[in-house]
């Protein structure tokens, strides 16, 4: 047990900077120069360019590129750009998950508007526990995220638009609310991707380039960001990345970000929740991830559980009940009234090396050696490097 003395304020968690340098911030601030109307609003100042490329490598953290220059020196030359040549990295969102993050990335919105809070979520009025990434159960996408995307803008706006990224995303519900707008293309190998992003961009006087690349997150979650597998697929996404960069056309601008960072987390660090009579006591449904969780009480349990949950784990996790994290700006300025049943009636945010597991709810992921989520700088910060022609 943990004293009140040592139990982490959730005041002291370092919320993202939705609004002038979070993923949120990034293609209203890459658009607004191509005379694209109705863009969500931002802070962030960038360059204009005509044609506009935007390369998000899944996983692909701050501090894990700048800890691999030899393995990515192509990258690591253009630390200096980053964040329009401040030399700063972005933040991706709390949670840091590849489904929030890409809602985030293609509404221009945070989590507590496109409503994509988290890995898991609980479905209000249903009590049912939604995959966003998978999208299971079912949910109709343009209800659960009924905003527009930027490239949806873009695209009426007479902005010749882009994805480029592997086939079978072209009909996911995730890229229909997240990333939908213009033309799919769909290309198996990342160099084909790179080749045809190039291509698209030079298609048109004013262009929007999306594209993505997966297995150096997917490499991280099966071996570790301390791999030698891990280690291999960046200098892949360092070579891809270069690349592209050589193809741009002339009045081009490329970004090169990511959806998140990643820790190992080592057996001796995790808890298991399924394992664990005290952290389940008056818990109706645990969401979320390892280092981010949603904990949803059963009724009048709310406060019974956040105790329990505090005195346990305070001092390793900011533990917040969901008005605490909304107050302190966790899902951004506003959580709207559609998402905030979604929100945990517990939210818990790794600050140290540790992660709640549910070994039988959750066999794979409780399995997965690189976790992320939380708010620490390993998962939270990403770069936006630039590359102009």
């Amino acid at each position: 047990m943990t004293s009140p003395a040592t139990t982490l304020d959730p005041a002291t968690a370092p919320a993202p900077a939705y609004g002038s340098a979070s993923l949120c911030d990034l293609l209203p601030a890459v658009v607004g120069g191509l005379g694209v109307p109705g863009l969500p609003e931002t802070g962030l100042v960038l360059p204009p360019a005509d044609r506009v490329c935007v390369f998000l490598v899944d996983g692909l953290g701050w501090e894990l590129l700048r800890a691999h220059p030899d393995e990515a020196p192509f990258l690591n030359s253009l630390l200096p750009s980053s964040l329009a040549g401040t030399g700063r990295p972005l933040a991706a969102g709390f949670p840091a998950t590849t489904a929030t993050s890409l809602a985030s990335v293609g509404t221009g919105l945070p989590p507590g508007a496109h409503g994509l809070a988290g890995y898991t979520v609980r479905i209000p009025g249903d009590g049912r526990l939604m995959n966003q990434l998978r999208w299971q159960p079912h949910v109709t996408p343009r209800t659960w995220q009924p905003y527009p995307t930027v490239f949806q803008l873009a695209d009426r706006a007479g902005v010749a638009t882009f994805q480029v990224s592997s086939p079978k995303f072209q009909y996911t519900p995730l890229t229909e609310v997240a990333l939908s707008g213009g033309l799919f293309l769909g290309r198996l190998s990342g160099e084909e991707r790179m080749d045809l992003a190039a291509d698209r961009l030079a298609s048109a006087d004013r262009t929007l380039v999306y594209t993505y690349y997966s297995e150096l997150d997917a490499m991280g979650h099966r071996y570790g960001v301390n791999s030698d597998a891990w280690r291999g697929q960046l200098m892949v996404v360092d070579r891809l990345a270069q690349r592209l960069a050589e193809q741009l056309p002339p009045r081009s601008a490329l970004y090169v970000t990511a959806d998140h960072g990643m820790i190992d987390i080592a057996p001796e660090q995790r808890i298991d929740f399924d394992q664990d009579a005290e952290l389940r006591a008056g818990v109706a449904v645990l969401g979320g991830e390892g280092r981010a969780r949603h904990v949803y009480a059963v009724p009048k349990a709310e406060g019974d559980v956040f105790a329990v949950w505090s005195e346990r784990l305070g001092d390793r996790m900011w533990v917040a009940t969901r008005d605490q994290a909304i107050a302190q700006g966790w899902f951004g300025p506003v959580v709207e009234d559609r998402v905030y049943q979604r929100i945990g009636d517990v939210v818990a945010a790794a600050r140290d090396d540790l992660a709640v597991i549910a070994s039988r709810r959750e066999p794979g992921e409780s399995g997965m050696v690189g976790l992320h989520g939380s708010m620490t700088p390993v998962e939270q910060l990403v770069p936006l490097l630039q590359v102009r022609r």
